[in-house]
């Protein structure tokens, strides 16, 4: 399932901007960022996006009306305002080995967008259920998030009224199974008119309840959803023929164990239809999905244990999870170091018996979770003593 006819960037590297000092990303099939708050997984992400679709954002902001005069300038309405700072004369972003230049915004990348990009921001685009327009957002709004709060609005007015979630032929059925039992309980997604305006409900039963009742899970999972549904073509194409890459910024958020599985179904079946994922994540149970795939691969596992080991059927899921087992998986951990400074480590192995720390911990993934055992462990020696 993929394009063999294009060759997609496989680093990228990130020197002396903000607060990161060198992160070197070589990408897989999927690639996991991990680390604390504030090491610039985010800022990598969007340099990510900028690099390979920076024309297709230039665009967007010079038809919003914006002026990119300078470097200071465009990387303030790429990153939101006071970014600008961050770059300095000894700042260096390369693609494989070409130098990206922000003051070039416009002659980088083509017309379409090859990076489809779901940020951390996604339930806060949604105001009373319904989503904002590119240009009612800021220039404080990174310009990711504003683009991708402008493509569920266009998807809220192609979609008049109707049902959003479950839909016939949206995602393999187990799949759909999957999502409603974790997430929406029987319940149907849908768009509806209400007092002359048009806002997302969620139906149960005689039951309707407006966005700002929803759990928090439903929120964050439903404009990860409709994204989704943008990539996912409903015609005999497998995915769309511009977009390579697909980038999603913590998709564990509010969400329990149960749902997170569904969101490794979904990764998993994004793969298998010829995209490129990176994630961005704080979830142990996310990277422990990736672990298992690397453990299966490492012992020509069958393909229906990673069915097994995601508790879905086997029977329509044999493409996507035999897919799996041939991808190449990539887990990067971005951290402080002593002089306050952001570097990244290639953790691919995930090892928790090795002598590195950052690796056996998972980039401090696990770190908390083995600091409580071993309090426990430590009482009942003492205790037994």
């Amino acid at each position: 399932m993929s394009d063999a006819t294009r060759s997609l960037p496989s680093r990228l590297r990130v020197s002396n901007f903000a607060q990161i000092d060198e992160v070197d990303l070589k990408f897989g099939d999927l690639t996991v960022l991990v680390g604390a708050q504030g090491t610039g997984k985010t800022l990598v992400l969007e340099w990510l996006k900028t690099a390979i679709d920076g024309r297709q954002l230039a665009a967007r902001l010079k038809d919003a009306g914006y002026v990119l005069k300078d470097v200071e300038t465009a990387i303030d309405l790429v990153f939101g305002i006071g970014m600008g700072k961050g770059w300095s004369e000894d700042t260096v972003i390369k693609l494989d080995s070409r130098t990206i230049d922000p003051a070039q915004l416009a002659r980088l990348g083509s017309k379409s967008e090859s990076v489809f990009f779901i940020p951390a921001q996604r339930s806060m685009l949604i105001s009373d259920g319904w989503a904002q327009p590119f240009q009612r957002l800021s220039e404080e709004v990174p310009v990711v998030a504003r683009v991708f709060s402008q493509t569920l609005y266009d998807l809220f007015g192609e979609r008049g009224d109707g049902v959003l979630f479950p839909v016939a032929k949206r995602f393999k059925a187990a799949i759909r199974k999957q999502i409603d039992e974790a997430v929406f309980h029987s319940g149907t997604v849908s768009m509806e008119e209400r007092n002359h305006r048009k806002r997302l409900t969620l139906s149960h039963g005689d039951m309707d309840l407006p966005y700002m009742t929803w759990t928090a899970g439903q929120r964050e999972f439903t404009p990860l959803l409709l994204g989704l549904y943008h990539l996912l073509p409903g015609t005999r194409q497998t995915k769309r023929p511009d977009i390579d890459w697909v980038v999603i910024e913590e998709p564990e958020m509010g969400l329990h164990p149960q749902a997170i599985s569904v969101v490794v179904l979904l990764v998993l079946e994004l793969l298998w239809r010829g995209y490129r994922v990176v994630l961005s994540t704080h979830s142990p149970h996310l990277l422990t999905a990736v672990w298992m795939l690397r453990q299966l691969q490492q012992n020509d596992a069958h393909w229906q244990l990673v069915c097994d080991g995601l508790g879905v059927p086997t029977d329509s899921l044999r493409e996507v999870a035999g897919s799996a087992l041939t991808k190449d998986y990539r887990v990067h951990a971005l951290g402080f170091g002593d002089d306050g400074k952001v570097r990244s480590r290639d953790i691919s192995a995930l090892d928790p018996d090795s002598d590195d720390e950052v690796v056996a911990g998972w980039g401090g993934i696990t770190g908390y979770s083995s600091r409580l055992t071993d309090a426990v462990i430590d009482a009942v020696n003492r205790n037994a003593a």
